[in-house]
């Protein structure tokens, strides 16, 4: 579960925006390389002195095209390229500003919209037919190629926010993968949090998000404080996932032959917030036992420790919070986390 920066909803989009192939259910076999093309936006802006983001699509093995941007290792030493998956409801543009420190430390990385947000949604939001399932088996997938193939290397490093660092076990390439760092990672679910919140969350993905799309055709997640207007079966889904716990096995119970769970074995770090509601410590439990093979870390960062009187679940990327930051890139390079 996700609740995201304030974000503006969509009942359509802009005339800019490209009709997207129908989507496909995905299959287990890794897509081919796309090529590297511009997209018809200006490059996006990172900070005061720092080169803009280069613009970039990449295409998934159903046809579908996201949209992202890509940013050159510039100092440091250099380390893996990384990965950047948003969180649920949450665009790029809000990870920038992380993804210029760590191209300053040396790291290419790759930050992207997944189909049915920002940039990557084609056409009107109530007309999108995007599943979260997809997020993990095509977007993600289709991400990590894009950025192996870019920077030459065969193994990335992914920094997941939330919901992006919890779907590795629905990744057929995820032994592309050579470390992971999921910030605010959990599994979401709603028995695991404290009574009032888990009563609130609950509330939200399973009764007011689904009237909001017997109403408007999509989810209407903004007005509830959950972040950027979501594709109907992206927030079904959600809710169904934080709803029985396990988050993204319940996209594969059955399907073994799509299920990746088990077979993970990269070296898996999460770090989550102590006044966090949604990541705590039995939801990071949670989505941790559904990789049994991995490596696994955990640390608990208290706010005040690093002169910060809030974190939550969203904070960790913002320029006011950089003092977290080598706290996330330290995983990247098998440095065992800062003390909290």
């Amino acid at each position: 579960m996700t609740v995201a920066p304030a974000a503006s909803g969509h009942s359509g989009a802009p005339a800019h925006r490209p009709s997207a192939a129908p989507t496909a259910m995905p299959t287990a076999t890794p897509p081919a390389m796309p090529a590297v093309s511009p997209i018809s936006v200006p490059a996006a802006t990172t900070g005061p002195g720092e080169p803009p983001a280069e613009p970039i699509t990449l295409t998934c093995a159903d046809g579908t095209r996201l949209h992202g941007h890509f940013l050159a290792a510039s100092g440091g030493t250099p380390g893996l390229p990384v990965l950047i998956a948003p969180a649920t409801g949450v665009r790029q543009h809000f990870y920038l500003r992380f993804a210029a420190w760590l191209a300053a430390q040396g790291h290419d990385v790759l930050v992207f919209d997944y189909r049915g947000i920002g940039l990557s949604l084609h056409g009107p939001l109530r007309e999108c037919r995007a599943a979260l399932h997809e997020w993990g088996q095509q977007d993600q997938v289709a991400a990590i190629e894009w950025l192996a193939a870019r920077s030459g290397q065969p193994r990335i490093g992914l920094v997941g926010h939330s919901a992006g660092g919890q779907m590795m076990g629905l990744l057929p390439n995820h032994e592309r993968l050579a470390r992971v760092v999921g910030v605010a990672a959990s599994s979401g679910w709603f028995a695991a949090m404290r009574p009032v919140f888990g009563f609130k969350a609950r509330l939200g993905l399973r009764v007011l998000l689904p009237a909001g799309i017997a109403l408007r055709g999509y989810a209407p997640s903004s007005r509830v404080g959950l972040g950027e207007d979501l594709p109907a079966r992206v927030a079904l889904q959600w809710g169904r996932w934080c709803a029985a716990g396990g988050y993204a096995t319940n996209a594969v119970k059955g399907r073994p032959q799509q299920d990746f769970h088990a077979q993970v074995r990269v070296p898996i770090t999460v770090l989550h917030a102590a006044d966090d509601d949604i990541a705590n410590a039995r939801t990071v439990a949670d989505l941790l036992r559904t990789f049994p093979a991995a490596d696994k870390r955990v640390q608990c960062i208290a706010p005040a420790d690093h002169g910060l009187r809030r974190i939550g679940h969203i904070d960790w990327f913002r320029s006011s919070h950089q003092a977290l930051w080598p706290l996330m890139a330290a995983p990247l390079r098998g440095d065992a986390a800062m003390p909290a």
